[in-house]
This record gives structure tokens, sequence and C-alpha cells, in this order.
């Protein structure tokens, strides 16, 4: 089709939520792009992320930046995330237990004792750095309670993460030697963990995997270490931006943020309306097995195929016109997958995030963003660097 839009996303500037995307999505149902295709609509995402044709895709995605050997490659080929068939089910299998809704549900309370402490920190002057004053801290010390540790060590893990998170973006490149020490850090601090689990176990999350990497020949000790980073990296990563980037969708509906404050049993409906309208992940990433054809179009075998989620997340085929409601019953959203490969951590990263949106609505009153704000590219993985906000004092 000549008329099939195309899309420069390598370039820092382009924005995967751009009006021009928009546009593209009421003409096709996908666009073209220097990675491969880009599928901009709700029905045909919804069923690419389950078809038997596509895998897992971002296995290729240090590749497709000229980093094809290394620590980093080494580390993104361990994920979970990237393993298929009976490989990726027998780690999913191993892990499941960890990552159940029981653990979060217990954990919850802890999340919200923490996000009213941070806020405390802050709410009476009137102004914060929204990253570093809450989303920061607010997401390494979710892990640290998660993983059992002390959450004075937060600060290491958020550097480490922060700079790890870089290989999400456009920029892997020109990051690689920043990103492949983060790396190294978290190697390192994920090693100590393990060693003193296994000198002296407790009821928590890592003992359990160290339990089934020592009883169970199917869990090998590499897997756990690389398992234990990806966790790190990712519950961190993905916490902090989407929580700047509810900030930032609750900006433009200071209605919403006002209906929040007064009623924050709709936290978790706030979480999902979030990450359908301004998600975090901007792509899945699948890619085609063999070839086939979709929709009238022919796919080769080693397409890389991106499933934009915040077009699908907004395509008024589904939801009708443009709305910001956290009241309202949706179709469900895509940020986290879809699929097999639907994320072993959501249960955590809903619980989190909806025990913090409700007290900050509290304690954030007409809340604005100030001079100096700071965003990642909006592609891949995004989310602010720097969000400074002034809004009404509160005790």
């Amino acid at each position: 089709m000549d008329d099939v839009p195309w899309f420069d996303v390598a370039d820092p500037g382009f924005s995967i939520t751009s009006a021009e995307v928009h546009e593209a999505r009421e003409k096709s149902w996908y666009a073209r792009t220097g990675y491969g295709l880009a599928v901009l609509r709700h029905a045909e995402m919804e069923a690419l992320l389950k078809h038997p044709l596509l895998r897992q895709g971002s296995v290729a995605w240090p590749a497709h930046h000229g980093v094809t050997e290394g620590p980093l490659a080494d580390w993104w080929a361990s994920w979970i995330l990237n393993k298929e068939g009976e490989e990726h089910r027998r780690l999913r299998r191993l892990m499941n237990p960890a990552f159940s809704a029981r653990l979060t549900t217990a954990l919850l309370p802890r999340f919200r004792a923490l996000a009213t402490e941070l806020t405390d920190t802050f709410a009476g002057s009137g102004s914060c750095e929204f990253v570093s004053d809450f989303a920061e801290p607010y997401a390494a010390r979710v892990i640290t309670v998660l993983l059992g540790l002390p959450e004075s060590e937060w600060p290491g893990i958020a550097r480490a993460s922060a700079v790890l998170g870089l290989a999400l973006g456009v920029t892997v490149r020109q990051d690689l030697d920043r990103i492949e020490r983060a790396l190294a850090t978290l190697h390192a601090y994920v090693d100590e963990l393990i060693a003193d689990r296994r000198r002296r176990e407790r009821d928590d999350f890592v003992s359990q995997l160290v339990r089934v990497s020592r009883d169970s020949d199917r869990l090998g000790g590499d897997e756990l270490r690389d398992g234990l980073v990806l966790l790190v990296f990712g519950g961190f990563d993905t916490t902090r931006n989407q929580l700047g980037l509810a900030l930032q969708t609750f900006l433009h509906h200071p209605d919403q943020w006002r209906l929040l404050a007064e009623r924050p049993e709709l936290g978790a409906r706030a979480v999902e309306e979030v990450m359908r309208v301004n998600p975090t992940v901007r792509w899945v990433t699948r890619e085609a097995l063999e070839d086939f054809t979709f929709r009238g179009l022919d796919i080769s075998a080693g397409t890389t195929i991106h499933l934009w989620n915040e077009s699908a997340g907004t395509d008024p085929r589904v939801h009708g016109p443009y709305s910001f409601d956290i009241t309202a019953e949706r179709e469900p959203h895509f940020g986290f997958g879809g699929g097999v490969h639907h994320c072993l951590g959501h249960f955590v990263a809903r619980g989190d995030m909806a025990e913090a949106l409700p007290v900050l609505a509290r304690r954030l009153r007409d809340p604005v963003v100030a001079e100096g704000a700071e965003w990642l590219p909006d592609s891949g993985n995004t989310g602010p660097v720097r969000l400074p906000l002034t809004f009404t004092p509160t005790t």
C-alpha cells in the first residue's frame, strides 16, 4: 500500500503519542518504521498479542542498535520475557508463586505507609521535584520491601536501575558503557543477596526463589541471578516512570485528581485508566516466526512488530472519543503486555501504584508543573527525568 504511514521512531524527537500518530491510525491499522511494523489499533493489537506465529520480539532490541555481544547482550538474552516454548513455561511455573496476589495484598499497608511517609516530607512546602522526592525513592523502597532488604539500601538500587533503564530507549548504543557499569553493580548486589539467603533463609520472596534453585535442577544459579536483576530493574524503572506519567495525566484532568482525593477506593481504577492512556511501556514487541498474512498484509519471517500501547488504548473504535475517567468501565489495556508473556509482576505494580496515587491526590492539591521538567524520549519506555511541581500546601 503506497499510503501506509511511515515513522522514524529512532529519532529521539519522535513522539509515539502525537496527533500525527493518531491521524495515521484513522488511515491504516499499521504503519511502517525503521524497525519493521507498528500496529496502531486496539483490535489488531489484541489479536497479534496472542498470534501463534509471533514470538516475543524484545530479544532483538540490542541487536537493532548494534549491541550483539557483551554483558548487556548476554543479560538481555537471559530474560524470561525473551524465552519461548517449554523454557519459558518452566521459568514461569517456578517464579509464579513468588509473584502471587496473596503476597502483594499482604504488602499493601506497607506501601500505603511508605507513600504517606514520603509525601509528609514535602506536602507542607507547596513544591517538590516529583521524581527525586517521591517516584524514585518510592519505587526503589518498594523493591527493598519486596526483597526483604533494609530500606536504607534504596539509593544504590535507584541509581543503577535508572541508568540500566536507558537500555530500553532509542539511545541504548550511545549509553552502552554507562548501562553495562550499572548492570555490573546490580549483579554484584544480587550475588550478595542470594549468598545471604543461602546462609540464612527467611520467609520472603528471595528465599522462596533460592529454595527453588537449591531443591530443583530446573532453576539454575545464573537464571536466579539474572531473574532477580530483572526484577530489581524492571520493578523500579516501570513504577517510577508510570507514577510520573500518572501525575502528568492527572494534571490535564484536575477534576479526576480531586475525585481520587475524595474517593481513595478508586486507586486501582485510576492505575488502569492512566496505563490505558499514558503507559510507560509505549510498545510491546513481537517477531514473526514464519511468513504469514494478517488482515491482508503479508508479513515475512523475522519482521519486528511493535504494538503501540497508547494508540491502541485510545482507539476510538473501542473506547469512543478520548476521555479520562477513573470511574469508567473499560476494555482491558495492554500496559502489562498480553498472552503468555503477560507481566509476572503486575500484581505488585498495580498494588503499589494503587496505594500511592490516592495519598498523593489528598496531599498535592491543585498541582501544576513548574519550570525545568525534563522527559525521556517518547518511544520505547518513557517517563520524566525531572518533574518539578507546585501545589497548595497541606498538613
